[in-house]
């Protein structure tokens, strides 16, 4: 282990306590996204205790906050999430997300001052990555302000570098239609519920010509009252992917198109509309991946490459647009178990999670190290970032 990770993983030991009794907590008190009121309230508490300057509420959320300390250039962030999930609490294990991002930033601030090293550690909390898109929100207030590159450490089954993430659109798919008896004059109606259901219809034959990398997936939220009324409206709700902002904008098209069709053959009026917060594209950072794996490794969580590419979406692909971001992975189980499960939730509030939670913090710590105390590797990230905009479709091309 070199030096400056050595004293990374001391100063984290010192901590260790005040970061599980934080992720612990958090743990045990889930709040949904943008009620966040405890989780942010404690990690408020505990970096002003360690001597950041906070705001909060910050960038528009009440249950945002930015944590600043040292001084001068470049600025590193370190991102912190702590929403749950209806129903399953900490599934997604965003309680050790939070304690990773606060034990890196009070690390790294510890062994900047110990090195004389000038810079600047940024801890930014962030609520609701879970549906409502926080980062997205906060983005529109001008939150990366100053902000040279971001981090985050996400758990799952293994440890591993950021492989990009989907973009996402999400829509609320209606029909409006005329009720009449079922049975006694079926002819007097129009049928909202044959039309969500000739929409799914339509989307399943359209899987077959989408690109490997695109998703489409829903729910039928209505789909009418009594069995024996011909139903008047219904709605769904649709989530479409794509690892290309193109791709994504013709695949909103094509939805649009099939909720028309559908509507035409039951004699029914559609409306598609956006719901929530629409996602960009995720652009990993090969110098950061590589800043990470190396010293994940030596911090004993024993990193490798991917099983397959991710599908998956966040928040954290606006993010990575504007600023070089890494949004990399720990394991927290020493066998498979699928994020967004019960199973996952009991790993997030495991001890043997709250320790590899530890190591992910002391790598995060060491790669934003790396960062501000080496310039050839901060010119080498920025140039990957460049690169990596360049090559990016631009929204509102295909």
């Amino acid at each position: 282990m070199s030096s400056i990770q050595s004293t990374i993983h001391d100063a984290l030991l010192n901590h260790r306590s005040q970061l599980e009794n934080l992720a612990g907590k958090i743990h045990a008190n889930p709040e949904l996204g943008l009620e966040e009121v405890r989780a942010c309230g404690w990690h408020v508490e505990l970096l002003r205790a360690w001597g950041f300057s906070v705001e909060t509420p910050f960038a528009g959320l009440p249950t945002a906050y930015k944590a600043v300390a040292g001084d001068g250039v470049p600025t590193f962030c370190f991102m912190a999430e702590y929403d749950a999930l209806r129903g399953l609490g900490h599934g997604c294990g965003h309680n050790l997300i939070g304690a990773a991002a606060v034990g890196a930033g009070k690390a790294l601030v510890e062994t900047l001052h110990r090195d004389s090293i000038p810079g600047t550690v940024v801890v930014m909390g962030t609520p609701s990555e879970e549906g409502h898109g926080g980062k997205v929100k906060m983005l529109a207030h001008d939150a990366l302000a100053g902000i040279d590159a971001v981090m985050l450490a996400h758990p799952r089954s293994r440890t591993m570098p950021d492989t990009g993430s989907s973009a996402i659109a999400r829509f609320r798919v209606s029909f409006e239609g005329h009720s009449a008896h079922a049975a006694a004059a079926p002819e007097e109606g129009q049928n909202a519920l044959d039309a969500v259901m000739l929409t799914f219809q339509g989307v399943n034959a359209w899987r077959q010509h989408l690109p490997e990398a695109c998703r489409v997936h829903g729910i039928i939220e209505e789909g009418g009252q009594t069995p024996n009324t011909i139903p008047d409206h219904t709605s769904a709700t649709i989530y479409l992917r794509a690892m290309e902002d193109g791709i994504l904008e013709g695949m909103v098209q094509r939805l649009h198109a099939i909720a028309e069709g559908a509507a035409l053959m039951t004699e029914t009026r559609s409306c598609v509309e956006k719901w929530g917060e629409g996602y960009r594209p995720r652009l990993p950072n090969a110098p950061l991946n590589e800043a990470w794996m190396e010293a994940s490794a030596r911090a004993g969580l024993d990193p490798g490459p991917p099983a397959k590419p991710n599908r998956a979406s966040s928040d954290f692909g606006d993010v990575s647009q504007l600023v070089p971001g890494a949004h990399v992975y720990f394991g927290i189980s020493q066998e498979h178990i699928p994020v967004h499960s019960r199973d996952f939730c009991e790993a997030a509030g495991s001890q043997f999670g709250m320790d590899q939670m530890l190591r992910a913090a002391e790598a995060l710590a060491v790669s934003g190290y790396r960062y501000i105390a080496d310039a050839a590797f901060r010119e080498r990230v920025d140039d990957d970032f460049r690169e990596a905009i360049g090559r990016a479709t631009p929204v509102g091309s295909s």
